[in-house]
């Protein structure tokens, strides 16, 4: 079980950690302050102008058939940051110096040129999309009337600090998840739900944006130059 806040708090954490919903971490599972859960997935972009008219319309029925398939409310999250090519402006210094070829070494330092003057006059900005699956208690539909009433006026209670009926209600919740999967997968997006470390990653760059603005091009050295 991971916490969001700090065994330890100062008075400033007490008083700012009031305006944050998510009471805990839980298996890569928000609980929230009201009992509710949430799962966050991570869902890659299609880049639907270059598709021909007949992926289009797969891609628009296909969207529409998982809109349809829902019988819960889900959360679109569009978080844009700016691109950090420092990585990837490192790999190739690394390439032009090991570089013995004078053309190659040559046209790699124009093209690491034009990048640096590519980012320094635009800001180059990555998008991320997220879907938040919810889950509350409430819904539960193995609990009877009584639990579901207690859900209702102690939330919180309904979780249970060592959570007796957690693993219930996150099962239910994956199901939710698996849902949302299925039908997106059929429109040609790749999904991925978040863990814990990587919602808590995501919180905190929410909160803060303006002490992380940035976003790294990862795995540099997968990237081939030719």
């Amino acid at each position: 079980m991971e916490f969001l806040k700090p065994k330890k708090q100062t008075t400033s954490g007490s008083s700012t950690q009031k305006y944050v919903d998510v009471e805990e971490m839980r298996d890569g599972v928000m609980v929230l302050k009201s009992g509710a859960l949430r799962a966050v997935l991570l869902v890659s972009s299609v880049n639907f102008d270059l598709k021909s008219s007949q992926e289009q319309d797969a891609i628009i029925f296909q969207y529409q058939a998982f809109l349809n398939s829902l019988d819960f409310p889900v959360q679109i999250v569009i978080q844009s940051r700016r691109f950090n090519t420092a990585p990837y402006m490192e790999l190739l210094r690394q390439e032009e110096s090991q570089q013995t070829n004078e053309l190659l070494r040559f046209q790699i330092g124009e093209y690491k040129n034009f990048i640096k003057n590519l980012s320094d006059v635009s800001n180059i900005m990555s998008k991320f999309f997220y879907i938040v699956v919810p889950f509350s208690p409430v819904e539960d539909q193995e609990s009877g009337l009584l639990t579901k009433l207690s859900g209702i006026f102690h939330p919180r209670q309904s979780i249970g600090l060592k959570g007796e009926r957690f693993e219930t209600y996150k099962n239910q919740l994956l199901q939710r998840v698996d849902h949302v999967s299925a039908a997106l997968s059929g429109a040609g997006v790749r999904v991925s739900q978040l863990n814990t470390e990587e919602i808590i990653e995501l919180l905190y760059n929410s909160y803060n944006p303006s002490l992380f603005t940035t976003t790294e091009m990862k795995h540099v050295e997968n990237i081939e130059l030719s």
